[in-house]
């Protein structure tokens, strides 16, 4: 236990340390602050989006399903990488360009405002609130995964009386996240990123290989034979696959265009001409990131079934076989990359939730004329109060990693998914279409989930919410758009400073 206290500690001190110099480095202003002074090079901006994209999600949620299912939950995986590659491709180059000649937006609400003037004060309200209440429930996801690795890592490490382990690791886990982010803002929480997305990749590059051949009858062919035997289809990325689940399956991708602790980092990167580097490192960091997490789950329930280990939840596998085959120092690595991928997805989301909050409600309706130092401190002060209210949500033990990103990623790819696209891409949209390509989104996609009808619709399988509330949100912005012709909503773009 002592080694993995110190890889442990050693991460800590490293990424409080990165704050600690991202504070001295760029928060003078509420652009440093927000936005890193848009100076991120193609690296850090590359794994940034990746780390800050994947989450607990990679090393818990994606292994448990893959562990409990087969390789058919692969399809997730595949639609999210396909959704990136078009993510960058399309969106990144348009919005680092636009949101700098748009007034200089600092946030996906400005620029939604500059973009669409006649429906300024409507855009940056609603989205506001949209990201503030979807970014509540999407954090409160990664501090579930902080929760389940103290619960099951550290397991009666800490006696502290009315206080359980899954609470400790919430609070832990947001504790730490809270401190490097309010102290160096942006530019920490990139940095960090960058940190956080190596050691989550070669994490993820070691656990497969040495679960794949630990033991005797060990081995890719024993493997697949053992697997085959439990379940023929275990292996197949099309057995037992319905054309529902297939599409429920790789429309996460569409979740990518509304992401905006994603997209945020196009609008933070050097320049436009650094795009292309950014992109294909990214690309060839997920792509590693996926194979391996895929990886863990499938190899991970062969060493289950070679050794009788039974794995009452799915979604602590890797957590599992961290503790059961390596030194401590290496299961404290393996521990810190899984805290990483935690916390990088927490930290980007509490800054964009409370970029927000200071820029599209504080400044909107209390304090128009806020300076920078005060913006500073606000921003600083909505961060906590966000996670606060996640770890509130954090609080049932019994929640589901993947289940909680799923309904955020859908809740943000429908909202703002269409709207982005056709904002960046399409000179015809109106204001009016913005507004209820917005609110058409969102409001499909918490009425989906509340029906239930992304468990069970009409008798058959459920159907992700995302899928209907994309459509749906589309059909809005162009048909309200074509029926509210605006000649004031396309304004010329001023020239680049």
């Amino acid at each position: 236990m002592t080694g993995i206290w110190i890889s442990l500690s050693a991460y800590f001190v490293l990424m409080l340390a990165i704050g600690l110099y991202a504070w001295r480095r760029s928060t003078a202003s509420s652009e440093d602050y927000m936005l890193g002074g848009r100076r991120l090079r193609p690296s850090v901006a590359a794994l940034s989006a990746g780390a800050s994209d994947m989450s607990g999600w990679l090393l818990l949620g994606l292994p448990g399903a893959l562990y409990a299912s087969g390789l058919v939950e692969a399809w997730i995986g595949i639609g999210l990488f396909v959704g990136a590659f078009v993510n960058w491709i399309v969106v990144a180059p348009r919005l680092r360009e636009q949101t700098e000649r748009y007034d200089n937006s600092l946030t996906i609400p400005q620029f939604l405002a500059s973009r669409f003037p006649t429906r300024a004060v409507a855009l940056r309200t609603i989205s506001a609130l949209v990201i503030v209440v979807f970014f509540a429930v999407y954090t409160a996801s990664g501090l579930v995964a902080g929760g389940k690795l103290f619960e099951s890592a550290f397991a009666d490490l800490l006696d502290l009386p009315g206080v359980s382990d899954y609470a400790l690791g919430v609070w832990l886990t947001l504790l730490v996240v809270l401190a490097y982010t309010v102290v160096g803002g942006f530019l920490a929480v990139s940095l960090t990123d960058f940190v956080q997305g190596l050691i989550m990749m070669l994490a993820l590059i070691i656990m497969p290989a040495v679960v794949l051949y630990a033991g005797e009858g060990a081995g890719f062919a024993q493997a697949g034979e053992r697997l085959s035997a439990v379940d023929p289809n275990f292996l197949s990325l099309t057995g037992g696959l319905t054309f529902v689940g297939f599409l429920s399956a790789v429309t996460w991708g569409l979740g990518y265009f509304g992401q905006p602790h994603i997209i945020v980092r196009f609008m933070a990167i050097r320049s436009v001409r650094d795009v292309p580097a950014a992109r294909n490192i990214g690309m060839a960091w997920m792509a590693v990131s996926l194979l391996g997490a895929v990886g863990v789950g499938i190899f991970g329930r062969a060493y289950a079934l070679r050794n009788g280990l039974e794995v009452t939840d799915p979604e602590t596998i890797f957590i599992v076989l961290a503790d059961l085959l390596f030194h401590p120092l290496v299961t404290g690595f393996l521990l810190a990359a899984l805290l990483a991928a935690v916390m990088s997805t927490i930290s980007s989301q509490l800054l964009v939730a409370s970029s927000s909050l200071t820029e599209d409600l504080y400044r909107l309706f209390l304090r128009r004329e806020a300076g920078e130092r005060e913006r500073v401190t606000v921003g600083r002060v909505c961060v906590v109060l966000v996670g606060l209210v996640a770890a509130v949500i954090a609080g049932d033990p019994e929640s589901q990693v993947l289940g909680l990103v799923a309904n955020a990623w859908a809740g943000f790819g429908a909202a703002f998914g269409p709207l982005i696209l056709l904002a960046l891409l399409w000179p015809r949209m109106s204001g009016a279409g913005a507004v209820a390509g917005l609110v058409t989104g969102a409001v499909t996609v918490l009425v989906w989930i509340s029906l239930g009808w992304n468990a069970s619709f009409l008798g058959g399988p459920g159907v992700y919410e995302i899928i209907p509330g994309f459509l749906f949100s589309l059909l809005a912005i162009v048909a309200v758009s074509l029926a509210t012709r605006s000649e004031n909503e396309f304004r010329p773009l001023k020239a680049a400073g």
